[in-house]
């Protein structure tokens, strides 16, 4: 076996030794995935919280990627498993080269095409992709692509019944005998063996099941703490539209599209990670259907790193603080000592439809740097998305609506020209030659608008428009500017989700100025919360929906309150 002491030219996180050392130490699971531990006596690789005896500083290098420690002879634990970790958040803060083709590596374009069509897709030369990517992540694409092969197909031994030549398959290895070495390789036991271990565990415990039949499995989605869930399952409620989406019992259900087909997906939160229940119409489409799910859900960011940066405090600081009385007078806290504020209703900036049930306020949080204390929330994410056109043409059919009538003429485009599929929700999101071709048969509303959404579908359908996460921020923006009917905030809104852009601000949204003026922020001076600008949109987002909230709510007790003084 060769193990590599030193890895030459790996630069992407500047890894600090006594910074990822002191991780190590106390176990610390924040940066588990963001890098990884080789340790060169045992020949085996950690997530820096694996509860292992911590190995000695000499006998250790830290690496920034799987890849790179299977590429330098190290195997993956089988106590910590450090290939399930949340992913870095680095890819999505840097967008340089190595950044935009780990995203786009996640999403199964080598599997499909080969580091050709990776190459062609980023616009490089095969021999400069390599040369990159090696330098910085210490490991050349088809390693990496090697790494997400490895995980997908321990999913699937452990998680499915599927027979072996199958998963072999699914995984996107080329043989049977590439695949076995593979797993032996970076596991250290055979595929057979690894099954029978995961058979022994105890299913309760760890969330997973051997599913009935192949094409369904049900996955944990892990993320780091904290996590505002009642923002999330705010956020995809109230855009549910009806007949290709539904939220029911607390649970995201839909169908998306995938490379070689669809899927339907069931997306629950529990405690310490999402429960995703998966039904594939081709199990290739595993590895990009989780790293989607992964995008939607802005599962591998760091909100720790975030919440330090926007100046978040604790909920109780809040309730101690002069600010309290006037902070839940406005919706933004709950003065009871209590672990969760729960609002007794809820806005959006064009509706007031979400599930009251949602704990919308829970962790309030402040920014200490401003003379107003800013109810901030630990833990917000930002929603990615499943499919770049749809989150395109979903938008342009909301703009200037309410969210509760674009989810009726989202839902009314999707019962005319959506596929069928088999499953809990009928309909798929239809493709952007359908809705070029027959969109103006039935999408309603101003006529520039609907000439604006053709026009776009085509454009997206002839390849003039190119939406996958591999771009750039700077020239999705300039290509979407440049179509009519798609004007800044637009442009921003569909930049920040296809992307995962941390570091867009929302300042023309009307709502995001709403909740800085509420908290008393100018939105001009906002270069101290970079790189962190699209949490800072959320958070004055939630913000202001929170304050139209109380006020409502405040109204309705005072009405109550003077129909029973006039009777």
């Amino acid at each position: 076996m060769r193990l590599a002491a030193i890895v030459v030219g790996v630069t992407i996180t500047a890894l600090d030794f006594e910074r990822c050392y002191r991780a190590v130490s106390t176990r610390d699971s924040r940066f588990d995935g963001q890098f990884f531990t080789a340790v060169r006596t045992t020949g085996i690789y950690c997530r820096p919280s694996c509860p292992a005896i911590t190995p000695k500083p000499a006998n250790v290098t830290f690496l920034p990627t799987a890849a790179a420690a299977q590429h330098a002879g190290y195997r993956a634990c089988r106590r910590c498993l450090p290939d399930a970790a949340p992913g870095s958040p680095l890819w999505n803060i840097r967008a340089d080269l190595a950044a935009r083709a780990m995203r786009l590596i996640g999403d199964g374009v080598i599997e499909r095409g080969g580091v050709p069509a990776l190459a062609a897709t980023l616009g490089y030369s095969q021999r400069q992709l390599t040369r990159v990517l090696t330098a910085e992540l210490g490991a050349g694409p088809l390693a990496l692509a090697r790494a997400h092969r490895a995980h997908t197909a321990r999913l699937l031994i452990q998680t499915t019944n599927m027979p072996m030549s199958d998963i072999a398959f699914a995984a996107g290895f080329a043989s049977i005998r590439q695949y076995n070495d593979t797993v032996r390789e970076v596991f250290a036991v055979s595929p057979t063996t690894m099954r029978a271990e995961a058979q022994r565990l105890p299913r309760s415990g760890n969330g997973q099941v051997i599913p009935p039949a192949n094409g369904s499995l049900t996955l944990r989605l892990p993320y780091r703490e904290p996590l505002d869930r009642g923002w999330l399952e705010w956020f995809l409620s109230s855009h549910v539209a009806p007949g290709m989406e539904l939220w029911e019992d607390r649970a995201y259900t839909r169908n998306l599209r995938t490379p070689h087909g669809h899927a339907t997906t069931r997306l629950s939160f529990q405690r310490d990670h999402v429960r995703a229940e998966l039904t594939l119409h081709d199990m290739r489409d595993l590895a990009p259907t989780v790293a989607r799910l992964r995008h939607l859900l802005d599962l591998d960011a760091d909100p720790v790193g975030i919440d330090e940066a926007l100046g978040v405090h604790t909920a109780e600081e809040l309730r101690q603080s002069d600010a309290a009385p006037a902070l839940a007078a406005a919706g933004h806290i709950n003065t009871a000592p209590t672990a969760f504020a729960q609002p007794t209703a809820f806005g959006h900036p064009d509706t007031d439809r979400a599930p009251a049930q949602h704990p919308f306020n829970v962790g309030a949080r402040t920014h200490a740097d401003h003379q107003h204390r800013l109810p901030f929330t630990p833990g917000i994410r930002v929603p990615g998305c499943l499919d770049g056109p749809e989150l395109l043409l979903r938008t342009m059919i909301g703009q200037q609506i309410s969210v509760s009538a674009a989810a009726t003429h989202t839902a009314r485009l999707v019962e005319a020209l959506g596929e069928r599929v088999d499953g809990p929700v009928p309909l798929l999101f239809p493709t952007p030659t359908t809705i070029a071709e027959r969109g103006a048969e039935v999408l309603t509303g101003p006529a520039r608008r609907i000439r604006s959404i053709i026009g776009a579908a085509e454009a997206v359908a002839s390849g003039d428009l190119v939406l996958h996460q591999g771009r750039t921020a700077a020239d999705l923006r300039r290509d979407l500017l440049a179509l009519d009917g798609i004007g800044p905030w637009t442009a921003d809104y569909v930049t920040m989700r296809l992307l995962a852009d941390p570091d867009v601000l929302l300042d023309t949204d009307l709502v995001v100025r709403q909740g800085a003026t509420q908290l008393g922020l100018d939105l001009t001076d906002s270069a101290r919360y970079g790189p962190w600008r699209s949490y800072l949109s959320m958070q004055l987002w939630k913000a202001a929906l929170a304050g139209r909230a109380a006020t409502k709510s405040a109204s309705a007790k005072s009405a109550v309150s003077t129909a029973r003084d006039e009777s």
